[in-house]
């Protein structure tokens, strides 16, 4: 992806379309991910319903103003949000959601998936903005990552005692760790 449009951010016009793809494979990531939550939200059953049901609408509701920021940030750099249903889908770093998932452990293990690959997608993103020398998305990237990470504990906070618990602790490599660079460069 090229800019799209003008921009007097004294960035290299170069970085700034690297950012921008940067900055949609999180806005398209972010859009699947709060769909996901949505999807856990309205079909989760079992003991704790409630809990997990308000707290599956938070995560919810921080991921969709994320994607939100991303899109605007994308926009500021010059370039052109790319957040319809179907980029996100085609352009997400997350698999689809497991529709087995039925009762509340289930969908918390599914969640915690999806939520630590979103993370690690920030965590690439901090590090390439960082390189870019574009401390704007860099602070953003860290910023979200706080947020998603505090979410991520909420999740994880859920399956305590559980056997999900037990597995190792291993974040799954993104796009932008596994290339080196942005998505399409």
């Amino acid at each position: 992806m090229t800019t799209k449009f003008p921009s007097h951010i004294n960035l290299p016009r170069e970085s700034r379309a690297e950012l921008i793809e940067l900055l949609n494979v999180c806005l398209a990531t972010s859009i699947d991910l709060h769909w996901q939550v949505k999807q856990a939200h309205w079909n989760i059953r079992g003991k704790d319903f409630i809990s997990r049901h308000e707290l599956f609408d938070d995560v919810a509701d921080h991921v969709r103003k994320q994607a939100d920021e991303f899109a605007e940030r994308a926009g500021a750099l010059g370039g052109y949000a790319q957040g319809t249903i179907r980029l996100a889908v085609k352009n997400s770093e997350l698999e689809e959601y497991d529709l087995s998932a039925v009762n509340g452990d289930d969908h918390v293990r599914v969640l915690v998936d999806r939520v630590t690959i979103y993370a690690s997608t920030l965590r690439g993103g901090i590090q390439r903005a960082g390189d870019l020398n574009d401390p704007v998305t860099e602070d953003l990237f860290t910023r979200v990552l706080g947020e998603v990470e505090q979410d991520l504990w909420f999740l994880e906070s859920h399956l305590y005692g559980s056997a999900a618990t037990d597995r190792e602790e291993v974040a799954p490599p993104t796009i932008i760790e596994e290339r080196g660079t942005a998505p399409n460069a």
